[in-house]
């Protein structure tokens, strides 16, 4: 009888079987498997094989997009497995039923077309008289490490374990426990070439222990996920319910959503511990209340208040005492006491890094320019800048506020112009502390004692807030004509400047270096158009403007500006000068 060529053994060991590669698979010894075959090349393979002894050798794809593999594209090592049953379906697609026999190599490549051919080295199993103690200890670490990957993973089925758990051969347990294992074909692979049953084991346990840590991690993420949905769910749940409730009471949803915005600015202005429980006290009772009645009305204007306020704004001080000087003297001629006081703050702040506002008290005659000279100390510490007027001031809830019992409350001037300024650290001038008043509504004086005081100022309390502000970084300046109507014990808090009333020379070059200029502009007129020499000026200051400051000579300016404008309008002239001669006219 002829031999079959295709059966032919060379020795022992090696046989010549049709071969398959499998996309995405990997089979072992003792493994029974079904897949599905749909190539060309594998299916004529798979006809060979039944024609012949139903033998096959089963080895992965390294890619298992590759659509037409090559000899380089699948491993060398793979399984000689044994086709129990076949089964033709629609499509031209064959599934397959094998069972793992042995390891086995490649040793060569006999054809590639129709089909893979080799010539395939069965590797034998090694065999054990007695398992060493080591190998009885790995097998009992990987079935432990098994049974707690089973419990993690709930893909595959804890009733296998027992089957598994009776394998009394460690290079058995090792192929069936990895055969079980979700991993990638390279890790099942690199078990496949472990022909050492003891290296194979430690392999196996290594990266159950691996997948145990990733499945614990994955377990902890979807256990936190599924919280957070819960909780979703649930705040849902209740919303829903607490809006039809609101419906049905005749309550905007609106201010729901406006409770939880308070709520979450409130968290980002990080106030201090007793301001924040107070204020989410009161926005918790706005959901407790009508939001139309009176009262929610008062809540909201309350928290709204304490929400616009500055409480961690600051802006950052111009600390360069040259570029200082430079925006004083252009802003304003002479008033050296002033400059200097001002320059040696500066110079303070920058060496000492913190110090209180100090309470500057400019006093001198009107028109001398008390009011600019604090705006134009503002622009040189590049602080915002706010003003309020003393004059004519009795009652002293202007200073404090009013309680929020009263009707149409609002807080005080102090805490209103801190919002105007928008920053913890503006320049505040009072103007005209001299003129303010006492009588039966209150002593606004007393009340702007507490005000103007480094020590008490840093826990302010407006009458309306009801908790401390902090006034400690303000700089505070005062104007007044006289220091004779200011009280006492005021005038102790704060330090007196003189602005004295200027020389004919300090108001010549006033005006021509300031007034004129402004009021050429004001007018509409160019520096062409009108010309006023410095005889003219001094005409005005000796003989229409009797005073100590320049707010008359300014309006005679304006005067002059007028009429040449009058003229230029008329098309009578281009151009104007102003001299001693012409000046009455």
């Amino acid at each position: 009888m002829k031999e079959d060529k295709d059966t032919l053994r060379d020795n022992e060991n090696e046989e010549i079987m049709p071969m398959i590669p499998l996309r995405g698979l990997s089979i072992f010894p003792y493994m029974v498997l079904h897949f599905d075959i749909g190539r060309e090349k594998s299916i004529s393979a798979l006809e060979k094989a039944m024609m012949m002894n139903q033998t096959v050798f089963l080895s992965a794809q390294k890619n298992p997009d590759t659509e037409l593999p090559t000899r380089d594209d699948f491993y060398r090592i793979g399984t000689i497995a044994k086709i129990k049953q076949m089964l033709r379906l629609p499509g031209d697609t064959i599934r397959v039923l094998v069972e793992g026999v042995s390891r086995g190599r490649i040793e060569e490549f006999i054809f590639e077309v129709p089909y893979f051919k080799c010539r395939v080295r069965a590797i034998e199993e090694q065999q054990f008289e007695t398992l060493t103690p080591h190998i009885i200890a790995l097998m009992r670490s990987v079935l432990a490490s098994f049974e707690e990957y089973l419990n993690f993973n709930p893909k595959v089925s804890q009733d296998i374990f027992p089957s598994v758990a009776s394998i009394e051969e460690p290079g058995r347990l090792a192929d069936v426990v990895t055969s079980h294992l979700d991993i990638k074909i390279e890790e099942k692979q690199e078990i496949l070439e472990a022909f050492d049953v003891e290296k194979r084991l430690e392999l196996v346990n290594t990266i159950i222990s691996k997948e145990i840590e990733i499945l614990q991690i994955e377990n902890t993420i979807t256990k936190k996920v599924k919280t957070q949905i819960n909780k979703s769910q649930r705040e849902y749940y209740l919303k829903e319910q607490l809006r039809v409730i609101q419906e049905e009471l005749g309550v905007d949803e609106d201010v729901e959503d406006e409770i939880y915005e308070w709520l979450d600015q409130l968290k980002k202005l990080k106030l201090p511990q007793p301001i924040t429980e107070k204020v989410e006290k009161e926005i918790k009772r706005l959901k407790k209340i009508q939001p139309s009645s009176a009262e929610g009305g008062v809540i909201r204007t309350y928290v709204e208040w304490i929400l616009s306020l500055p409480w961690n704004k600051y802006s950052r001080d111009n600390k360069d005492i040259k570029k200082a000087e430079e925006i004083l003297n252009e802003d304003h001629y002479g008033l050296e006491k002033v400059k200097e006081r001002v320059l040696e703050y500066l110079a303070v702040i920058q060496l000492s890094k913190s110090l209180k506002g100090p309470i500057l008290c400019l006093v001198g005659p009107p028109g001398t320019g008390k009011t600019s000279i604090a705006k134009s100390v503002a622009r040189a510490l590049n602080r915002n800048f706010v003003r309020m007027s003393l004059g004519g001031v009795r009652d002293e809830a202007e200073i404090r506020g009013h309680r929020r019992t009263y009707i149409g409350a609002i807080p005080g001037r102090i805490i209103t112009a801190i919002k105007e300024a928008k920053t913890k650290n503006p320049v505040f001038l009072f103007d005209e502390v001299d003129k303010i008043g006492t009588d039966f509504r209150g002593d606004p004086d007393s009340a702007l004692l507490e005000v103007l005081d480094p020590e008490q100022n840093k826990e302010f309390t407006d009458h309306y807030l009801e908790v401390p502000f902090d006034l400690s970084k303000v700089m505070f300046i005062t104007t007044a004509n006289t220091t004779e109507t200011i009280p006492r014990p005021l005038l102790d808090r704060m330090e007196v400047i003189e602005v004295t009333g200027y020389t004919e020379e300090d108001k010549v070059q006033i005006a021509k270096q300031y007034l004129i200029p402004k009021k050429i502009k004001e007018h509409g007129l160019k520096e062409e158009n009108l010309k006023i020499s410095e005889a003219a000026i001094r005409s005005i200051i000796n003989h229409y403007t009797r005073e100590s400051g320049v707010r008359n000579l300014e309006r005679e300016i304006a005067n002059i500006c007028r009429k040449a404008a009058r003229k230029i309008a008329e098309k009578e002239k281009q151009s104007i000068t102003v001299t001693a001669a012409n000046l009455e006219k």
